[in-house]
This record gives structure tokens, C-alpha cells and sequence, in this order.
């Protein structure tokens, strides 16, 4: 065994020192035209022929009328709508989309097929974008939403992968330790899954069944993220300082002992202070690895290894570089640069077991340093602040002592120059993308840097050649048509995650926090000796309730119409008392007849029937005795308000008679959803309805919100019914199995789980849709119907 494992050593050890001397030929060659300055005349040359297309001549009258118009290039919607009006989207996604199949895919430009293949992408994102942008609706205007991401796998039938993946996204999420940026490793996860399938869509071609399509997608989402966890859980853990130096031994040696033996080993003993994190992480890219292990060709199976360890031997190599070390020599600071930029973009396309056309290995391995110097320079100050040591935090820091440093920002023009004339043959249209790029990410670096570091920069790495740096900084000045669909994605993809974050941190705090208020208002006084039903109410009302009903109600009446807390104090009281009369009924012996409600034995078994009919009944009539007591608002509004109240008491007493009257019978999908609607729905629609009639909405608004709560009720009840099947009793707080016991048709009975789980996920993205017709904040009731989707209890 210990010879075998000499053997693969010596095996990937020397596969690294033939990619390393791949790379230092290539850094000599570079080397050798920085120290020519062969690169000064060549891209001076073509920027004044590439100027032509981006330095525009306005009078002063078109000047202003341009821009007025040009919204911000982060405001995603708005940006997208005016680059259409102006008739810039074309070229726009044109140079967007011929950057990704050069950089992602490997492809060379010049190449008819290519070109045609580019056209065919942007005009189905033209339509894409153009559509979603007019009709303006939730569910088109967040690229990467969860109701996005559904429809689209509906439509492409992996609509159970779809699910898959969102609830892999949102563990990941759940599980990024403080100390890392979470939505950067969501955004990034996000990134490489869509690449992996924008690979995989460019090899299955236009002639493949829809049968054969759906096959290859679900195989290309799964391997997207089995391949896009290892960045956050592998690269971005180990510089995170999150492990003790210990650890981080231990995990890299974890990890490089997986990839030279194609075998993930056990884990073993961890110290306390990380290993709850490092048992689910080693689960995970343990199940990651071996998934993509059963996917990968014969042919590709030895490259796919040899890309990997190249690519964690080169990250290793580069993170225990120390900034307070002066003597680092050039080819230290940039082979592993060339290495880990290339092979991650070779592992890519070995995930999926691509055909490779005639020079993609060239042009992949000399392509990737260009796209890495690029990122290091946009995240220098940041790496700097970290000690981390890049050629541009290195070169800062040692300048002036080394002069024999290679200057990071000179090797980034001369790889331009090899790229555009010796890669991609002088190509116009290579030439044209590659420049485009370069001058949109000086301008996105002056903008987020501000101008005096920008100067400061400019100064110190363009010092050498004043008159070319002249010519760069008029084109980031004075260019414009540079800027591409990606950076303006990842824009608004960070920004989202973000937001949604805080907005979900505001979420579950305002849950909290509305949730004990409302539990010190719930029990009801005693009056005079021990009355039994009051006893009896109050048991009930101080079970583990989560409350949403009133929460929903608060968060409606007070944050978005305005109303006075103590003036909605009744009615969130009555909403709380109906509710819980309603589960006292339904657990009754003649009912469903369940022993655990809310974590405790239910109101019948510790009382008695009678008590707990009795007790019901006194809850719904004492829940009207509150709406009465809403003398802050018109007696009209209240009446109406009361009316409707009752109105919808009798529907969920016809859902109730429809559920016992279903026991032991077989219901349609149609029959199941009108009882739930009946059974959930409606109390999820009376608590958003009552706050909006004492605000006196308009109807329209209304319509909205009942259709949000048709769609939400029913998947609540959904999700209730997988419980029942999956949950935990512990954590829910009652047993599970009771609707089998009770043989309840329920959505899992008839169309099964993961039948079911597509329907909660479809009337998920039915509830989003409609929320397009209330013109309020809605993130409250967004991340409702996300809690719904994703419970555990």
C-alpha cells in the first residue's frame, strides 16, 4: 500500500513539474518581450485603430441628451431597458457573449462556427432580456431568483434538480462560517454552476431530443456544483483564517491526499473548535468528488486529476507566501499564477468530458494569466490589507528595493499583445474584446477606487512609460461601448445577495421579536375562581405557536398601511384565538385525533373532549368579541371587517368537513388543492386582508394579496405534508406519520414526494408572481414564502 502510494506521488509530482515547465517557458517568453517593451508600440497601434469604434464625437446639444438618459450601468433593469432604447444592446451582448466563449470555453473567435453559435446566444438573451424587462414581473426580473431558476428547469424538464440544487445553495449558505464572505462564495457557486452548463449546452449542440437535453442538464447542474463547492469549502476556507495553522495542515493534506489517490479518506479526529463545520464540509465534497468521479470518461478521468492537484498544488504554493519575504524571485511570483489560471479553466471542461477543438489547450493555458493579472489588480488594495502576496501586492511593496522585479502591470499589456497577435492571429475581433475588457476594468477600478488611488497606482505601475500610459488613460477617460453583461450580473447578483441577507436577518428578528409581543398579549384573564375552559384556553395558547398569522398581520398593518400597534392589538389577538380553536377541533379524537400539539399533549387528552369542544368554541366567539374592540378605526370598516371575518370561518369549516368526509377515499389533485385552500389558505389570506380593509386598500391591491396567500397556503400545506413524511418529530413537535395513520389523501398520498415538492415549488413561484401586484415593500412576505419552502417545522 505504501509503495502504491509513493507511486501516485512521484505520478502527480511529476505532472506538476511538466505543467511548471510548460508555465516558465511561457514566462520566459513573456519575460522576454516586457524586457523588449515589444508591447508599447503593438497595443498603441491598436488602440488607435480600436479607438474608432469607442471614442464618439457629440455636439454639445447630443452630449446633454445623451447623458441625461444613461442610468446607472449597476441598475441592472434599468440599464438593460436603455442600451435597447439606444439601440446598444447588440454589440453590448455581442462582446459580452464572445468574451465567455473565449474565456470560458476556449474558443477562437475568427472561427465561422464560433461566430455563428455567439449569434445564436445573443439573440435568445436579447429576447430573453427585452421580454423580462417589459413585462416587468418578479418572476423575469431577478436573474438568479429561486422563481427564476424554477421556471426555467420546468420548461427543461429537471424541475427535481432545480429543487435539488436550490436546497444544496441554500445549506451552503446556512453553513459559510463568520469570517467569510458568504454571498461572494454564493455568487461564485452560482457562476461556475451556470458555466458548467453553458459548457455543456455548447457541446450537446441544437440537434439533441428534449429527452437527451433534460439528461445532460440535470448531469451538468449536479457536476456544476460538485465541482463549484470545492472553491468556497477548499480555496476560499484555507485564506480565511478561519482554521488554526494546525488545521489547516491537516484539511490541505486531506485534500491533496484525495486528489493524487482518487479517494477521499475518512475523516478522523478533529479538534472541538471546527469539526461540527469540517464533518459537513468533508460529507459534502466527499459525495461532490465521488459524483463527479462516476461522470468522467475513461479518456478524461487522468487529465481531470492531473488539472486538480496542479491547481491546489499551485494555490498552496502561492498561500504560504509571506509578504515580509523580500527575496521571492519573478518566477516564483508569476508560474503559479500561469498554472492556477489555466488548469481552472481545463478542470471545467474535464468535469463534462469535453471534446477540445484544435488549439483549446493552447489557448486556455495561455489565456488564464491575462484573466488572473486582470482580478488581481481590481482586488490589490484588498490583498494588500490581507498580506497576501500577489505580483501587484509584491511589487508595491517591493519596488523600490528590487529592481529586477518585473513590473505586474507591464506583463499585463505584454500578455494582451502575445494574446491578440501570437494566440489569436491579429483576429479583429479577438483584438477588439480583449480591449474592451481591459479598458472597462480600469474604468470599474477608478470608480470603485476613487480617483486619488487610482492616480496613485497609475503613478507607480505606468511610471516607466508616461507616453503610453497617456494613451490608456484618454481611453478610460474618453471610451466608452466597453462595458459587459457579466461584470453588470455579478453587479446586481452581489448587491441582491446581499440585500436579501439583511433582509433576511431583519426577516427572522421582526418574527422574533412580533412573536413575544404577541405571546404576552395572547392569554386571556382569569376571572374570579379557576375557570376551567379560560384554564384550558390559555393551555392551548401557550403552546410552541409559531404565530405567522399575527405576524403577517402586524407586519402588513403596522410597517406597510401605517396603523397604530394598539390599535391592531384586537385583531391580532382574534386571528391567534381562531387559529388556535381551529387546531383544538382538529385534533380532536372524532377528527384527526392527535396525541402532541405544539410540542405538548393535545388540550383533549389533558382536559377532556367536552373541555376541548367547549374551548374551541369559546375561542371563536371570543376571537369576535376582540374584532369588536377595534373602536380606533370607522364602525363601517369594522363591520366589513367582522363580516368578513365570518365569512371566512364558515370556508374553513367547509374545508375541515371536506378533509373528515376525504378519509379513506382517493382525491383528485384539483379536489386536495380546494381543501387545503379552504384549510390554509384562507387564514393565511383573512391575516393579510383584514389589516388592508381597515386600511381601506384598493380592491386591486387586494386581489394581489389574496392571490399570494391562495398559492402560499397551499404550499404551507404542502411543505406540512412532507413533514409528516420526513420531519422530525423532535423538531417539529408532534409525531410524524399521522396522515398515513389517519389514511389522509394527502399531495404526497397521490402524486408522491418529489411530485409534491414540484408542486409546492410551482405554487412557490404563483405566490411570487402575484406579489407583482401589490405596490408595497414585499420582502417580508418574500421571505415568508421562502421560511414555507425551506422549515423544518
Amino acid at each position: 500500500m505504501n509503495c502504491m502510494n509513493e507511486e501516485l506521488i512521484k505520478n502527480a509530482n511529476v505532472s506538476y513539474q511538466l505543467a511548471e515547465q510548460k508555465a516558465a517557458h511561457y514566462f520566459k517568453s513573456l519575460s522576454k518581450q516586457v524586457i523588449e517593451k515589444t508591447y508599447v508600440q503593438t497595443i498603441t497601434k491598436d488602440i488607435q485603430t480600436w479607438k474608432q469604434n469607442h471614442i464618439h464625437h457629440y455636439s454639445i446639444l447630443s452630449f446633454f441628451s445623451r447623458t441625461k438618459g444613461k442610468p446607472d450601468t449597476r441598475v441592472y433593469h434599468n440599464y438593460i431597458q436603455w442600451l435597447d432604447y439606444t439601440g446598444k444592446l447588440d454589440n453590448y451582448l455581442d462582446r459580452s457573449i464572445s468574451y465567455i466563449f473565449m474565456r470560458d470555453l476556449g474558443k477562437a473567435l475568427d472561427s465561422p462556427e464560433t461566430q455563428a453559435r455567439v449569434q445564436r446566444v445573443v439573440d435568445n438573451l436579447k429576447i430573453q432580456l427585452t421580454q423580462s424587462t417589459a413585462e416587468n414581473r418578479m418572476v423575469n426580473t431577478e436573474p438568479f431568483s429561486m422563481a427564476v431558476l424554477y421556471r426555467w428547469a420546468q420548461k427543461e424538464g429537471i424541475e427535481s434538480t432545480m429543487i435539488w440544487v436550490l436546497n444544496k445553495l441554500k445549506t451552503v449558505s446556512d453553513n459559510i462560517p463568520k469570517g467569510m464572505d458568504a454571498e461572494n462564495a454564493q455568487r461564485k457557486l452560482i457562476k461556475i454552476i451556470a458555466g458548467v452548463i453553458m459548457h455543456e449546452v455548447e457541446e450537446m449542440g441544437d440537434q439533441i431530443s428534449p429527452e437527451e437535453r433534460s439528461k445532460k442538464l440535470d448531469a451538468a447542474i449536479r457536476l456544476g456544483y460538485s465541482y463549484g463547492i470545492t472553491y468556497p469549502f477548499i480555496d476560499d476556507l484555507l485564506d480565511a483564517g478561519i482554521l488554526t495553522s494546525e488545521e489547516e495542515k491537516q484539511y490541505s493534506n486531506l485534500i491533496r491526499t484525495t486528489l493524487i489517490t482518487g479517494t477521499v479518506p475518512v475523516l478522523g479526529s478533529w479538534p472541538e473548535k471546527n469539526v461540527n463545520l469540517i464533518r459537513y464540509i468533508h460529507s459534502e465534497l466527499r459525495t461532490a468528488f465521488e459524483y463527479i468521479k462516476s461522470h468522467l470518461r475513461p479518456e478524461t478521468r487522468t487529465k481531470f486529476f492531473e488539472q486538480a492537484y496542479v491547481f491546489f498544488h499551485s494555490q498552496e504554493v502561492d498561500r504560504v507566501k509571506s509578504l515580509s519575504n523580500a527575496n521571492y524571485t519573478n518566477e516564483e511570483l508569476y508560474i503559479p499564477v500561469i498554472l492556477k489560471s489555466s488548469s481552472s479553466r481545463l478542470i471545467a471542461r474535464s468535469v463534462i468530458s469535453a471534446r477540445e477543438d484544435e488549439g483549446f489547450d493552447m489557448r486556455t493555458f495561455f489565456y488564464g494569466i491575462y484573466n488572473q493579472l486582470a482580478d488581481d489588480f481590481a482586488d490589490m488594495f484588498d490583498d494588500l490589507k490581507e498580506g497576501r502576496v500577489t505580483p501587484y501586492t509584491y511589487y508595491m511593496t517591493y519596488h523600490e528595493k528590487r529592481t529586477d522585479l518585473i513590473n505586474p502591470f507591464e506583463l499585463y499589456w505584454t500578455v494582451i499583445s502575445n494574446l491578440i497577435h501570437n494566440v489569436y492571429h491579429s483576429d479583429r475581433k479577438s483584438c477588439e474584446v480583449i480591449l474592451d475588457r481591459a479598458i472597462n476594468g480600469l474604468k470599474r477600478f477608478k470608480e470603485r477606487m476613487g480617483p486619488e488611488n487610482y492616480h496613485y497606482v497609475m503613478k507607480l505601475f505606468s511610471s516607466g512609460h508616461p507616453k503610453f500610459n497617456r494613451v490608456i488613460q484618454t481611453m478610460v477617460r474618453k471610451a466608452d461601448d466597453v462595458d459587459f453583461f457579466d461584470k453588470l450580473l455579478r453587479d446586481h447578483m452581489i448587491t441582491t445577495l446581499k440585500e436579501e441577507r439583511k433582509e433576511q436577518v431583519d426577516f427572522l428578528e421582526t418574527i422574533k421579536t412580533v412573536r413575544n409581543q404577541i405571546n404576552n398579549i395572547l392569554p386571556i384573564p382569569k376571572k374570579g375562581k379557576m375557570d376551567p375552559i379560560i384554564a384550558a384556553a390559555n393551555y392551548s395558547l401557550e403552546g410552541d405557536g409559531k404565530r405567522l398569522r399575527p405576524i403577517m398581520t402586524w407586519v402588513m398593518g403596522v410597517n406597510e398601511y401605517g396603523l397604530e400597534k394598539s390599535a391592531i392589538v384586537p385583531l391580532l389577538k382574534s386571528l391567534e384565538y381562531m387559529h388556535t380553536a381551529s387546531l383544538i377541533f382538529d385534533d380532536l379524537p372524532s377528527q384527526d385525533n392527535a396525541s402532541i400539539r405544539r410540542g405538548r399533549p393535545t388540550l383533549h387528552q389533558v382536559y377532556n373532549v367536552s373541555i376541548a369542544e367547549l374551548t374551541g368554541l369559546f375561542l371563536t366567539q371570543k376571537a369576535i368579541e376582540e374584532q369588536t374592540a377595534l373602536d380606533q378605526f370607522d364602525p363601517k370598516t369594522v363591520l366589513n371587517l367582522i363580516q368578513y371575518s365570518a365569512q371566512m370561518t364558515a370556508v374553513m369549516c367547509k374545508g375541515q368537513a371536506m378533509d373528515l368526509d376525504s378519509k379513506g377515499k382517493q382525491l383528485t389533485l384539483e379536489q386536495l388543492n380546494k381543501m387545503c385552500f379552504y384549510k390554509t389558505g384562507i387564514a393565511f389570506e383573512a391575516s393579510l386582508i383584514m389589516p388592508a380593509i381597515l386600511a381601506r386598500a384598493k380592491e386591486s391591491e387586494m386581489e394581489g394579496l389574496k392571490k399570494f396567500a391562495h398559492h402560499a397556503g397551499i404550499a404551507f400545506q404542502i411543505k406540512d405534508d412532507l413533514l409528516d413524511v420526513e420531519g422530525d418529530s423532535i423538531v417539529l413537535g408532534k409525531p410524524i406519520g399521522k396522515d398515513a395513520e389517519n389514511n389522509n389523501s394527502t399531495f404526497v398520498s397521490i402524486l408522491g414526494s418529489d411530485g409534491a415538492r414540484k408542486q409546492m415549488w410551482d405554487h412557490y413561484c404563483l405566490a411570487m408572481e402575484a406579489l407583482q401586484e401589490v405596490p408595497r415593500n414585499i420582502s417580508f412576505l418574500k421571505h415568508l414564502l421562502n421560511y414555507i419552502v425551506h422549515r423544518d417545522h
